[in-house]
């Protein structure tokens, strides 16, 4: 297994909305380290460490050894604000995570054997439902990313999580429904094509 990312933050002592606009002004983006039945724990991350973070994908479906001052916590982001302006990082909330702990996270669906698929060959196009997947999994094995193979889908096929192989002890979170991820759709010529005739067929003959 790959070792965790690891990101640096110091403790902060203010808290409140004062605080943090003051840790702001010094280049921080303000943090919270919880759960684990332990008390929270007030941070500031470095501005630009934070947006790098947050920026490379797949930030909350990953856990981190968040260095606090030479303190090493192992958590996972579980949400974060933006300036809904500059789409810039203003605050983070990490939880912690103990190595038999079980999480909730999304992880970003990849999809394979884009041409071994008669119906995008035959110009049909694919209608991705779900770009994530919600998954229940061990904080020490949450997967990269759900890999769904197309490989024999035809124009009209639904792609459903039953289809998808998930890690060992890896499950959906979402269990009253076998939901869809993505669709092979008909080009738009073939549907107009489509359209037409069933317009000519439904039309009346003409008197002769």
């Amino acid at each position: 297994m790959a070792a965790n990312k690891v990101l640096k933050a110091q403790a902060r002592d203010g808290v409140g909305k004062g605080a943090a606009r003051e840790a702001r002004r010094q280049g921080l983006v303000p943090a919270v380290i919880y759960g684990d039945k332990k008390p929270p724990v007030t941070i500031s991350v470095a501005y630009k460490d934070a947006h790098k973070a947050i920026y490379a994908g797949g930030f909350k479906s990953h856990v981190l050894d968040l260095d606090v001052d030479g303190t090493v916590h192992q958590v996972i982001p579980r949400d974060y604000q933006l300036d809904v302006v500059k789409d810039q990082p203003m605050h983070i909330d990490f939880l912690r995570v103990s190595g038999n702990a079980t999480i909730h996270v999304e992880v970003h669906v990849n999809f394979i054997n884009e041409e071994k698929s008669p119906g995008l060959k035959r110009g049909g196009t694919l209608n991705v439902v779900r770009h994530t997947v919600e998954l229940i999994a061990p904080a020490t094995s949450i997967p990269e990313e759900v890999t769904v193979d197309l490989s024999g889908s035809d124009i009209g096929d639904s792609i459903h999580i039953s289809a998808v192989t998930l890690p060992a002890g890896v499950t959906a979170a979402i269990t009253d429904r076998d939901f869809t991820i993505a669709t092979v759709v008909a080009p738009s010529a073939l549907k107009s094509a489509g359209d037409e005739g069933d317009d000519a067929a439904e039309a009346p003959a003409s008197a002769e």
